[in-house]
């Protein structure tokens, strides 16, 4: 299939996400890997979706200042999290931190940089 050139000024339509499945918990989750941001980050709301517990287990985040799309965001505490990035020949485990925002509206986890950099 062809595909053609987005119009003039329509050129950010033509990106594809980079949304995979990984396995936390026993159970697949998307998750965008995102190499624009600065940290892995979910919002709180998708968050207690998908891990109940996930307050019990919230470490203290101070003086860090996040923002996306020139909005501040409130960040609540970073969680050590296990993701399975499953594959039939050999899947990879990581171990890494991610960021609770108070008010990402992501319907999924962000990876960014410094998850990316395994």
């Amino acid at each position: 299939m062809c595909k053609t050139k987005a119009a003039s000024g329509k050129g950010y339509t033509s990106g594809a996400s980079c949304i995979t499945t990984i396995v936390m918990n026993d159970v697949e989750e998307k998750v965008n890997l995102d190499t624009g941001a600065f940290c892995n980050c979910v919002g709180k709301d998708y968050l207690e979706v998908i891990l109940l517990k996930w307050k019990n287990n919230l470490l203290p985040i101070e003086g860090m200042q996040f923002s996306s799309a020139s909005n501040d965001m409130y960040p609540l505490g970073i969680l050590d999290i296990n993701l399975i990035f499953p594959h039939h020949a050999r899947s990879v485990k990581i171990k890494t931190e991610i960021v609770v925002m108070d008010n990402c509206t992501s319907q999924n986890i962000i990876l960014g940089n410094d998850g990316l950099n395994i």
